[in-house]
């Protein structure tokens, strides 16, 4: 029996047969390892003087679907965030400013603070001064009645010597109560005039001292600590007056010769 013959009496057969060649044919999908899903199409390698099966393997298309970039669908958030940051960059600006502002303030209160308490300590020591130097020289009249006496008042019996001690130990103890306080007398003898400390009520010629000494001390003075209380009245020594003398040896002649 012929070939062909068989194939007519085994129909089922040749069915088969044709379905499997059409299996071969199917398309397959692979994807690749970037994501891409590619479609191609596959068939088995044509055999020779087949001319129509390898010309339309040739003709199936490849396809390829690619992703699509996720940076674009962030765009959106990024520009919101993107926002967000400019806004408390310019509320940090602004509070710095604000801190700026605040702490210039804070120094300047603190220094006229300073200001004030130095300037009212200051007025509260001279109301203080004030007040002290004003008591006290009320009270050194009472000191320089004491001195008088004790310089003129030369005590002759036992009765007026224990007189004399009575007031002398008040004397006493009314000079180191005023010592406390800080009360101190001057002592200008032998020292040069100087006009904001010694007031001069008098001019001695002399050639003993040199011109501006001090010779004596009328009245005493006082400091309250490194305060002028009370000048002292003195007298001071001023040049010799040059002698003319005349032709003829008189003192008492004039400039010119002439005598009285």
């Amino acid at each position: 029996m012929s070939e062909e013959e068989k194939q007519l009496d085994n129909p089922s057969e040749m069915r088969e047969e044709e379905i499997a060649n059409a299996n071969n044919t199917s398309a397959s999908v692979e994807t690749n390892l970037d994501g891409e899903s590619s479609i191609e199409a596959s068939a088995p390698l044509p055999e020779e003087g087949n001319d129509e099966t390898a010309n339309a393997v040739e003709d199936i298309p490849a396809t390829t679907v690619e992703a699509t970039p996720v940076e674009a669908r962030d765009l959106p958030e990024i520009e919101s965030y993107r926002q967000e940051v400019e806004a408390f960059k310019a509320q940090l600006q602004d509070t710095n400013e604000r801190y700026d502002s605040l702490k210039t303030q804070y120094i300047r209160l603190t220094a006229d603070f300073e200001n004030f308490r130095k300037r009212t300590a200051k007025e509260k020591e001279d109301l203080e001064t004030q007040v002290k130097c004003a008591t006290i020289s009320e009270l050194l009249s009472v000191v320089d009645n004491f001195e008088r006496a004790r310089s003129q008042i030369k005590p002759q019996s036992d009765a007026e010597m224990t007189i004399h001690k009575s007031y002398q130990g008040v004397y006493k103890l009314l000079v180191d109560s005023l010592k406390r306080l800080g009360v101190s007398p001057m002592r200008p003898e032998g020292k040069e005039f100087d006009p904001n400390i010694y007031e001069a009520v008098m001019r001695q010629p002399t050639d003993e001292q040199p011109e501006g000494t001090v010779l004596e001390e009328l009245q005493r003075g006082y400091f309250l600590n490194d305060k002028v209380l009370r000048h002292a009245m003195v007298k001071v020594a001023a040049a010799m007056e040059p002698m003319v003398v005349s032709e003829e040896g008189d003192p008492d002649a004039t400039e010119n010769g002439t005598s009285d």
